[in-house]
């Protein structure tokens, strides 16, 4: 991912998308109390420029098509969560991984991004992940559910993140990075396996230490 110390130019990609969520975080927080709202963003202001070069960037992948040209709102922490998660685009798979240092594979991603966001632990393997979730109908997909699939000839041997859209972001295979796929493709259409919503009373994950799903 690196070259001589320089970052790559999708690692200076997830940095910058990570980066803009924060601050249009920030702003939607204080914007929720009258007293401190900003005066409005002028255009052409370094505020603009950053809401409109999320906006642009997820646009581009074809994430928030119905969102129009008016620019990202975070409104809560399920848009936190996909804003999190959109963060690690680029990041390579790796079996077993679970951190950015190394890569992740599909059901440590999920898991690293419930905790860093929403301080949950979710269970370590994809099987034990849709256990411990809640069951609900595809056609109920929100941003911020878990997506199922078999790809590996076993029930839940795949999880990714629902971001909207008929889209999950996931990390798909060894040699392969963190990426937005289209549910409505023929191969996942195949292999979807069902879909879960975390829980706030989703159980705790066990202490077993890490292991590829």
């Amino acid at each position: 991912m690196q070259d001589g110390g320089k970052l790559s130019p999708m690692r200076r990609f997830s940095k910058r998308l990570s980066a803009l969520g924060l601050a249009l975080g920030l702003a939607l927080a204080l914007s929720s109390a009258p007293a401190l709202a900003a005066p409005p963003v002028q255009p052409g202001s370094v505020g603009a420029a950053s809401e409109d070069d999320l906006g642009r960037l997820l646009a581009e992948r074809g994430l928030i098509g119905t969102l129009g040209q008016a620019g990202l709102a975070v409104r809560n922490q399920t848009s936190e969560l996909v804003l999190n998660a959109m963060g690690f685009l680029g990041v390579p798979y790796k079996r077993g991984g679970t951190a950015v240092e190394t890569g992740f594979d599909c059901s440590g991603f999920v898991r690293a991004i419930f905790e860093q966001t929403a301080g949950m632990v979710l269970p370590r393997r994809a099987k034990e992940q849709a256990a411990a979730t809640e069951v609900i109908d595809k056609r109920d997909l929100k941003p911020g559910d878990l997506v199922f699939f078999n790809t590996m000839k076993k029930a839940f041997s795949h999880v990714g993140i629902y971001v909207g859209e008929g889209k999950f972001i996931h990390a798909p295979k060894p040699g392969a990075e963190v990426r937005v796929e289209d549910m409505a493709g023929s191969y996942w259409v195949r292999r979807f396996d069902g879909a879960r919503r975390v829980l706030t009373s989703a159980p705790a994950a066990d202490t077993a230490p890490p292991v590829a799903r």
